[in-house]
């Protein structure tokens, strides 16, 4: 099981070109893969959506890779000779205008704001798999140490969960040994007073169709009954390989309305202070699978 959140970086130097790859992802209800790359390398975003998009199945995830090259075939410096012709005219009327020593150079030209530009050209056919070598390897290796931060983050908030889910099931076990007793409670609580209205020309029958009625409404055995079975179910999806986030989402919604149920159902303070703990830590696991793939 895999939490949502994770880091990863990957570097790979090969034929005078140095790749860094970092990966970064948050919690995000669907899959969303954004991947930031340099202008010039564009053509590899896809190629790079696809290998991170094969092993990450939800969470808000970026991609970033930066590069550098020494490689001679890979830069061109560009002059902008309509600019520099500008510069060097204004530079010549400033001269004869205000008398100024004539100290225009290549040096003092060079310096002025794009005259030379670097270009890194990388969108050639013959250099496509002297690029994609480098890229996939540090793209392989920022993604292992991703997933295996994912993981470790996934296992700390298993064992979190399974402790949570512990204490749910004994608390359940609790309600379902009082809730008999609550339940009776109740029902002699209630024939007491109606009992005494019998001198008054109430039909007896009449009270004890609705006694067996109230204590129908008021039973909660199909409601501890499935609330174990959703604990069963999650317990079972924290041992899956693949993403459950999900379908633990959906149980602890279920577990979440049968605890609700519960509680409207009680007339007994004991049980009510149980549910509320049991509400309690059904939130607490609520807000943890919000983080898990």
């Amino acid at each position: 099981m895999r939490s949502m959140t994770g880091y990863g970086r990957g570097e790979h130097t090969l034929y005078n070109r140095r790749f860094v790859v970092e990966i970064k992802s948050v919690n995000h209800r669907y899959n969303d893969i954004s991947v930031k790359m340099p202008r010039s390398m564009t053509a590899f975003e896809d190629y790079v959506r696809k290998i991170v998009g094969k092993q990450v199945f939800r969470g808000k995830t970026d991609v970033y890779v930066s590069f550098d090259t020494y490689s001679k075939n890979d830069i061109k410096i560009n002059l902008n000779e309509v600019l520099a012709d500008s510069y060097v005219n204004a530079l010549e009327n400033i001269k004869i205008r205000y008398g100024a020593i004539d100290d225009i150079s290549v040096g003092l030209i060079s310096k002025f704001p794009e005259i030379l530009t670097v270009e890194k050209n990388f969108l050639t056919e013959e250099k496509e798999n002297e690029i994609t070598e480098p890229l996939f390897n540090a793209v392989k290796t920022a993604l292992t140490m991703f997933i295996n931060m994912r993981e470790a983050e996934g296992d700390a908030i298993k064992e979190n969960l399974l402790s949570k889910l512990d204490i749910i099931y004994d608390n359940i076990k609790k309600v379902e040994e009082r809730a008999p007793f609550a339940e009776k409670k109740y029902e002699e609580r209630l024939r007491d007073k109606l009992s005494e209205l019998r001198n008054m020309g109430f039909d007896e029958s009449r009270i004890l169709t609705e006694v067996a009625v109230f204590s129908e409404k008021v039973c909660v055995d199909e409601e501890i009954t499935r609330l174990f079975s959703h604990i069963s179910q999650m317990k079972s999806f924290l041992e899956e390989t693949e993403p459950v986030g999900r379908k633990l989402d959906f149980i602890v919604q279920e577990m979440n309305r049968e605890a609700n149920t519960i509680g409207s159902k009680t007339t007994d303070l004991e049980v009510t202070n149980i549910i509320i703990e049991i509400k309690s830590d059904i939130e607490k696991i609520r807000e943890q699978i919000q983080n898990i793939e």
